[in-house]
């Protein structure tokens, strides 16, 4: 696996990865899903972008194998994206046995660099999935779409489909019912806490190389604290997919995913409060990887996620706390 430290170049450290094979995780719930995670983490420890290209890579591959279409090695050493944001935003035609797709699909992370992707559409039985081979004339990422800082070097630019040949993945509608659509979600989570981490990082350097006064110190211990929560909560969420991978993982998931994105959130505010804006205007590393890691938590709905989460707490006969 990749050693920790930043990527000068997260996309060309991507395309390395994979070519390397080095993003051919252990699929989740077949006994190693800590690994999987804990590889995803350092990922994001090293570049939050990396982490966020990286995962997309790793997940199309789970995908693939979950649908019984498992990829063969020449497969697996291009690039994939997994673009499924906005399902309506694209529509399937099938004509002649051949299907089709249509329409302009936001935020593909790796539109510029990504060979391949699975894309979601809405086809006559609903929504399903297609892989799509982006080196033809009908697939076009569009210019000026992603004007982000945070997350910038993600290239998470609009494509626009235009009669794009695709390969249905799947029945309709078994791309979200799949065990493995909570565990990819959980896989995102890991990012973020590896992310978080290398956040932490200027802050346990920083108490290393000076005398900190006892509120940085403080922060510190706080950081330490919330991270080794949100790293808990990850390896007991894989010792429990393990355990039960055909299980419905959408309360897991969710309770994942807040935790860490509050563990991480508390990262990015203590680190600042004990540092105060030195790092983040004269560390360009540790600037960018605030404002990445602030755009990349925002894959989480926020209290959408929470009143979803409450709502399956409040099913269960014994919510188990």
């Amino acid at each position: 696996m990749l050693d920790v430290g930043a990527a000068a170049d997260p996309v060309r450290a991507f395309l390395g990865a994979v070519d390397a094979g080095q993003l051919d995780l252990p699929l989740p719930g077949h006994g190693r899903t800590e690994k999987r995670l804990l590889a995803l983490a350092r990922l994001g420890r090293r570049d939050p972008v990396l982490a966020r290209l990286g995962e997309g890579h790793a997940d199309a591959l789970a995908i693939l194998a979950e649908l019984g279409e498992p990829p063969h090695e020449q497969i697996r050493r291009v690039p994939w994206g997994v673009w499924a944001a906005v399902p309506a935003s694209l529509t399937a035609t099938a004509t002649a046995g051949r299907w089709r797709i249509d329409g302009e699909r936001p935020w593909c992370s790796g539109a510029g660099c990504c060979a391949r992707a699975l894309v979601t559409a809405v086809g006559p039985d609903g929504v399903r999935l297609f892989q799509v081979d982006l080196g033809q004339p009908g697939v076009t990422p569009l210019r000026g779409t992603w004007p982000a800082v945070g997350m910038a070097a993600s290239d998470s630019r609009t494509v626009r489909f235009d009669r794009a040949v695709a390969e249905p993945v799947g029945a309709p509608g078994q791309y979200v019912a799949r065990p493995g659509f909570w565990h990819g979600g959980i896989g995102v989570a890991a990012c973020w806490y590896g992310s978080a981490a290398g956040i932490a990082d200027t802050l346990h350097r920083a108490s290393r190389e000076r005398d900190l006064d006892a509120h940085a110190l403080a922060h510190l211990g706080g950081v330490d604290a919330v991270l080794a929560a949100a790293r808990a909560t990850l390896l007991a969420a894989a010792d429990q997919i393990d355990a039960h991978p055909t299980a419905d993982a959408d309360r897991l998931a969710h309770q994942v995913r807040a935790t860490v994105e509050a563990s991480a959130t508390t990262v990015v505010d203590r680190v600042g409060r004990a540092l105060g804006a030195g790092p983040l205007c004269r560390d360009e590393q540790h600037a960018r990887r605030v404002a990445d890691l602030s755009v990349y938590l925002r894959q989480s709905h926020a209290e959408a996620d929470l009143a979803h989460l409450g709502a399956l707490a409040r099913e269960a006969e014994d919510p188990g706390w």
